[in-house]
């Protein structure tokens, strides 16, 4: 398979995951609402407002989460999967002897035909390692020496 294309179906994937997330936070944003509706017409009392102080905060936890994931799809929508460079950078998918990465968004390991890659932000501590390196430099993470072999 064209790395390019590699390149194309790790993106597809986690966009799919970011996704995923989102309609997961946008249904517990609805259920909160709805919980905190049928709060309203039922209780009155110091149960009741702990009751719904409790869905306060679960309701601004998630639009927290709801707004790490947009901030997450900004980054996601800055990958072009036509762009090459030869220095690693966001959007890059590098093969390396021990392991093979995409910079783009923390999404775990994606299997393409068969190989794994990892989805790893450029703000992690392996991201930052190898940001700017290019084919052929050898990089050391956690007292393992690795050669990158390929940027795409």
């Amino acid at each position: 398979m064209k790395n390019q294309t590699i390149k194309t179906q790790l993106l597809k994937h986690c966009t799919a995951s970011l996704e995923t997330r989102l309609q997961s936070v946008l249904a517990v944003i609805n259920d909160i609402k709805q919980s905190l509706q049928s709060e309203t017409k039922s209780s009155a009392g110091d149960k009741h407002e702990t009751g719904r102080a409790m869905l306060q905060l679960e309701r601004e936890k998630a639009r927290h989460q709801l707004a790490e994931i947009e901030k997450t799809k900004q980054i996601l929508s800055k990958i072009n999967p036509e762009s090459t460079s030869k220095n690693i950078g966001l959007g890059s998918v590098v093969f390396t002897t021990k392991s093979n990465y995409f910079i783009s968004i923390s999404a775990g390991e994606i299997k393409v035909n068969n190989d794994a890659f990892y989805a790893i932000s450029a703000s992690t501590p392996i991201g930052q390692l190898l940001l700017g390196k290019t084919s052929g430099d050898k990089v050391t993470f956690r007292n393992l020496t690795f050669e990158i072999l390929t940027v795409v």
